[in-house]
């Protein structure tokens, strides 16, 4: 008979961020504590990163705060969706074993091991026009980009890159891991960029201006006029040599990531090499985030199953030759590790990392 008792209850803060994001139906209810204790945390974390970051944005002064920002919003809103499914998941599939215990049979429990998967060397090309990147002609466009990757609710991301029309190639250094991946993973490739104004022309303007007025009101004037412009020692009293007295530094942009194109790959693309795989591109090219995407990206996707590391059985067993009636020789110490039986001496030799006395 059902009880119901504090230690099968689920409690969520009332007014909490998690509470908010149930009540608008962003994510699922969580499951009991004791069950999802990690995924309720990492929930809990993204909601009060994203809380912070919305508050942030507003207060930065410089256009790289502001860039980091937004990138930290991407991240956590992929996150909430990636924890708050997980969970839904995972409540969905323990209801339906509940349901119907007599469907486990006697292989019930003989499932594949799971893995570490790394994704490395991500390049993807792009494809200028020559009046653009031989000529150097046309508006200069800037973006910033970066890639976020996800496997189930386990996400990563790339540093920020800034492209332009000099570069060939995006290319993002490192390797990224997830762990505990099953082998029908699906790891989830996405390209966010946001576009960035056009450097050079709306900097240099305050000083273009006070070099004309230092030449044309003569030596001391214009000497004077440029200190006060420019905010230098030699401004007049009440500027306080603290800023420009006729120019006031203009407000941060808001910068805004979009989706540009994303990709999907699975263990049938798993190589020992450099491969090539098929990206989707999402925007079209009067969106500002974009860029002139081949609509390939290049990679290196390796896969290791745990059971290579981590034995999978250990025991005592005793050979027979071929012919013999009984068994041949003194039992040996199995480990089955990999694709291999690693037989030992003794328990001790195969925990000193001695080599083995034969391996099947």
């Amino acid at each position: 008979m059902f009880r119901r008792d504090e230690r099968s209850r689920a409690t969520v803060a009332r007014g909490s961020a998690l509470d908010m994001e149930l009540r608008r139906g962003c994510c699922c209810p969580p499951a009991p504590a004791s069950q999802e204790p990690e995924l309720q945390r990492a929930l809990e974390r993204a909601l009060r990163v994203r809380e912070g970051a919305r508050r942030l944005l507003p207060a930065c002064s410089r256009p790289e705060q502001a860039l980091e920002t937004t990138k930290t919003l991407v991240l956590c809103d992929a996150r909430v969706v990636a924890a708050g499914g997980e969970l839904q998941r995972r409540q969905e599939a323990r209801l339906r074993g509940a349901r119907r215990p007599s469907d486990a049979g006697p292989g019930a429990e003989r499932v594949p091991c799971r893995g570490t998967i790394c994704i490395s060397d991500l390049r993807i090309p792009l494809m200028w026009k020559d009046t653009e990147y031989f000529r150097n002609k046309g508006e200069l466009h800037r973006c910033a980009v970066f890639l976020l990757l996800q496997v189930g609710a386990e996400i990563h991301d790339t540093p920020t890159v800034l492209v332009d029309r000099t570069l060939t190639d995006i290319c993002f250094e490192g390797a990224v891991l997830f762990s505990e991946a099953g082998p029908d993973f699906e790891l989830k490739v996405e390209l966010y960029s946001a576009g960035l104004p056009g450097g050079g022309a709306q900097g240099s303007t305050p000083k273009k201006l006070a070099t004309r007025l230092s030449t044309s009101l003569g030596r001391s004037s214009g000497r004077r006029a440029r200190a006060a412009m420019e905010g230098g020692a030699g401004s007049p009293p009440g500027t306080g040599g603290t800023g420009a007295l006729l120019l006031p530094p203009p407000g941060v942009p808001c910068p805004r990531f979009q989706l540009l194109a994303h990709a999907a790959l699975s263990l049938a693309q798993v190589h020992d090499g450099f491969r090539t795989h098929d990206l989707v591109v999402a925007a079209d090219e009067q969106s500002p985030c974009w860029l002139p995407l081949y609509g390939r990206m290049c990679c290196r996707l390796a896969a290791r199953p745990s059971c290579m590391d981590t034995p999978a059985a250990t025991g005592t067993l005793r050979l027979r030759a071929p012919g013999a009636e009984g068994p041949s020789g003194p039992p040996l110490f199995c480990v089955l590790r990999g694709p291999g039986l690693l037989c030992y001496g003794s328990a001790g030799e195969a925990e000193a990392g001695q080599e083995p006395t034969l391996t099947i």
